[in-house]
């Protein structure tokens, strides 16, 4: 039916995209009701055709005749169309669009008039994105300027518009910037030319070039969904990454002196020395999310061998304070975590390695325990969040002020409970035992691979086995898998390959075997990743008085883990084999992120 469409269509004369056309044929594909069809023909009679017709069908909320009855959103009427035109379908995915060379191909008004969009581009063929298929008399003029075979794919006109928008800007920002960077009079490094901005020059960082493209920066990253920048100095260019549930994408190829006006203009914002490059240094920037709410940006310099690579850490408040259920907690997790966090005194620590969510999870407890009536005091390095409901102190090593110069000011403040960032040597670890003893809950991080081994680390500082056993109140090990993303996961029976990898996971549980488990499959909503997202899994140790006698002198890390898993302690992956279970994640994700245990459980 497709190559009838498309030989039916090849014959089309040149006009936009009407009205009437995309009701019929959605009501010859059994699509829409006759009845609906009809309704949106009077309510649109004499509005002309102003508006792109599968924008106006979109605003219907049409489903489709057919089960499941899918719902008719832009993207589902745009690939539709393009089925029975005979085009191919994309979806812009702005991360793969080098959005400099594109913009070189046609310019800005050009491709808005003719609603056309260049994608890519290699030495045979030029890849254009339309929403108007039947507009093609630009077709042969590019292709015989251009000397390229043009392919031309159907993609949604809201996204047309906003990147036609969006791409030309941003090009012509880099371009301008590159060409003042160039210009420099045989200046031989950004350096000197911010030296020239020091003596009231035009070239600084502050260019109005530079601002836009930091600005978009910073906005897409926020609408991606990254929690981390990346900005990294290679020979001829610079590269521009995302962090996002946990993954790093490319985004962009940037030219090097473009890429050294951001630094500098990043550098500037977070208060930090633009000229110093031979030194890390630290910074932080307050902006806004698009939606208006506040964000925090931590900022982290290091000198590499082609220039400073620049790292921004994303703090959205939303994400750092949150439900324990949202967190990944199972009912058995939280009823031992808040029984935990309930005592008086005593300390509590959370494992796991950078990037783990221990913060968060240290936030999320804070928050909750953050009543008038007490008194909540943290030290961190750095603040992450700055929350009202705490009294949070910085780490400031040029100050002599280390964790444990924090914690014995903050001893000095009537605290109830203190949280430290991190648990890094003896003096930090006898302090916090200090205010644990004196009647203090203190809340901590280690980074160990699971939760008994916390109590070898803290032998291994140097803290003696009764210390451990008059303090410690339990252990909380985690992790962060990415979860499935909820358009697209496909449930599937058990394959022979499935059936192996989760008896390797689970033993020696003998956990129950799924009937079917869910895959992660790509859709528009995560960007063909099949995953979207992320949530913890944890493994809880509490303390009680056989594993207090276990720990001595020397204390053996595999006979604590295997008397607290007689406890009832679930293991890493036992965790994720649960939320595997119940269709969040898949198996080799949590294959991937748990560290396996090679105990035999009696």
């Amino acid at each position: 039916m497709n190559t009838s469409h498309a030989r039916e269509h090849k014959r089309e004369r040149e006009h936009k995209l009407e009205l009437d056309e995309v009701l019929n044929w959605l009501e010859a594909d059994g699509m829409a009701s006759p009845q609906d069809v009809q309704n949106l023909r009077q309510a649109r009679r004499g509005h002309g055709n102003e508006q792109n017709p599968l924008i106006v069908v979109a605003e219907q909320k049409w489903r489709t005749l057919t089960p499941p009855h899918k719902l008719l959103h832009l993207e589902a009427l745009t690939e539709w169309l393009a089925a029975r035109i005979g085009l191919d379908y994309l979806h812009i995915d702005p991360l793969k669009v080098d959005f400099v060379s594109v913009a070189d191909v046609v310019s800005s008004a050009y491709a808005a008039r003719r609603c056309i969009l260049p994608i890519s581009m290699d030495a045979n063929e030029l890849l254009v994105a339309t929403s108007e298929p039947f507009l093609r008399e630009w077709e042969k003029d590019l292709s015989s300027i251009l000397k390229k075979k043009i392919r031309r794919v159907l993609t949604n006109p809201v996204d047309v518009s906003r990147y036609q928008v969006e791409f030309f800007n941003l090009a012509k920002s880099v371009k301008k910037a590159e060409e003042q960077g160039n210009d420099s009079g045989g200046l031989s490094s950004f350096e000197q030319l911010v030296e020239l901005g020091r003596n009231n020059q035009q070239l600084d960082a502050n260019d109005q070039h530079v601002v836009r493209i930091v600005d978009f920066l910073w906005q897409y990253a926020f609408d991606q969904r990254a929690s981390d920048i990346h900005i990294e100095p290679r020979r001829d260019i610079g590269i521009v990454r995302f962090r996002i549930d946990g993954v790093l994408h490319q985004v962009y190829q940037i030219p090097a002196v473009v890429m050294t006006a951001m630094t500098s203009r990043i550098k500037l914002l977070g208060r930090m020395d633009v000229i110093e490059k031979r030194r890390p240094q630290d910074g932080r920037i307050k902006t806004r999310m698009p939606n208006g709410d506040e964000v925090e940006l931590r900022l982290s310099t290091l000198p590499t061998a082609f220039g400073e690579k620049l790292v921004m850490r994303i703090f959205d408040p939303e994400v750092l304070v949150r439900d324990f259920k949202q967190l990944g907690f199972s009912s058995s997790d939280l009823e031992g975590w808040n029984s935990m966090t309930a005592r008086p005194n005593g300390i509590i620590l959370v494992t796991g390695p950078t990037g783990s969510g221990k913060t968060t999870t240290l936030y999320s407890t804070l928050k909750q325990l953050a009543t008038p009536e007490v008194n909540v005091c943290t030290i961190e390095d750095p603040i992450e969040m700055v929350e009202p409901a705490f009294n949070q102190m910085q780490v400031q090593q040029v100050l002599d002020t280390g964790f444990a110069e924090g914690v014995r000011a903050l001893m000095r403040q009537d605290p109830d409970i203190i949280m430290i960032g991190e648990i890094r040597d003896l003096q930090t670890a006898e302090m916090a035992i200090q205010a644990a003893l004196t009647g203090h809950l203190v809340l901590s991080t280690l980074h160990t691979n699971d939760a008994p081994a916390a109590i070898t680390r803290l032998q291994d500082l140097g803290v003696p086995g009764y210390l451990i056993n008059a303090t410690l109140l339990g252990i909380l090990a985690q992790r962060l898998v990415r979860t499935l993303c909820p358009h697209c996961k496909k449930a599937e029976p058990l394959s022979e390959v499935d059936r192996s990898v989760w008896k390797n996971l689970v033993a020696p549980w003998k956990s129950k075997e799924p009937t079917r488990i869910y895959h992660p499959v790509g859709c528009l909503e995560c960007r063909m990743t099949g995953f979207s997202g992320r949530i913890g899994i944890y493994e809880l140790l509490v303390m009680n008085a056989k594993l207090k006698k276990l720990i001595g002198e020397a204390t053996v890390a595999a006979d604590v883990r295997e008397q607290a898993y007689r406890e009832g302690m679930l293991a890493l992956r036992i965790s994720g084999a649960q939320k595997v279970a119940a269709g969040l994640t898949s198996l080799a994700e949590i294959v991937r992120v748990a560290p396996p245990s090679d105990l035999e459980i009696n």
